[in-house]
């Protein structure tokens, strides 16, 4: 499948998962949000339906990559933005800046994660072999994107979500 990034230019250049990706050949880079091309999966945060396998039939995946302390700088941008916009859910970060958070992936998770979703697993392994920790990121996330993998909507996923993170509640609490 093919992977954009549009870079927002606020990550540290040296830690850029994005920018590894895109130098490496496996992502293209898009300058202007307008040329976020049309029939792409967009992956924000700020929208309310979850990427799910019902979402195969899109020709590419685009990860917003901006900071998450200033996302909300574009959500304006974002939501009047024409594309297929869709949340990644609950999944826990491997990323050393992000280590063991829940939903704060990095854009290579990000990809990794859409990709593994909609049954791209191999494309998914190549993304995260890039990256020291990026066996790790497979590997804490297994169980929930098999089973969102398996899901038949939107609707499933969000459901699969909720049990994830009631038993991460639970478990934390004990």
């Amino acid at each position: 499948m093919k992977l954009y990034v549009y870079d927002a230019g606020q990550c540290d250049p040296k830690r850029c998962t994005a920018r590894k990706l895109a130098r490496a050949g496996l992502v293209e880079s898009v300058s202007a949000i307008r040329r976020i091309p049309y029939g792409t999966i967009l992956l924000v945060p700020l929208t309310d339906k979850a990427l799910s396998p019902s979402d195969k039939d899109a020709t590419s995946i685009t990860v917003f990559d901006s900071s998450w302390n200033k996302l909300s700088d574009f959500e304006s941008i974002i939501m009047r933005l024409k594309r297929k916009k869709r949340a990644l859910p609950y999944l826990i970060a491997s990323n050393p800046t992000n280590y063991g958070r829940p939903f704060v992936l990095s854009s290579a998770e990000a990809f990794a994660a859409a990709l593994f979703i909609l049954g791209e697993q191999e494309q998914s392994r190549a993304i995260m072999s890039r990256f020291k920790w990026g066996a790790e990121f497979l590997r804490l996330n297994e169980e929930m994107l098999r089973l969102y993998s398996r899901a038949k909507d939107s609707r499933e996923v969000v459901e699969l979500q909720s049990k994830f993170m009631n038993r991460s509640h639970n478990e934390h609490h004990e």
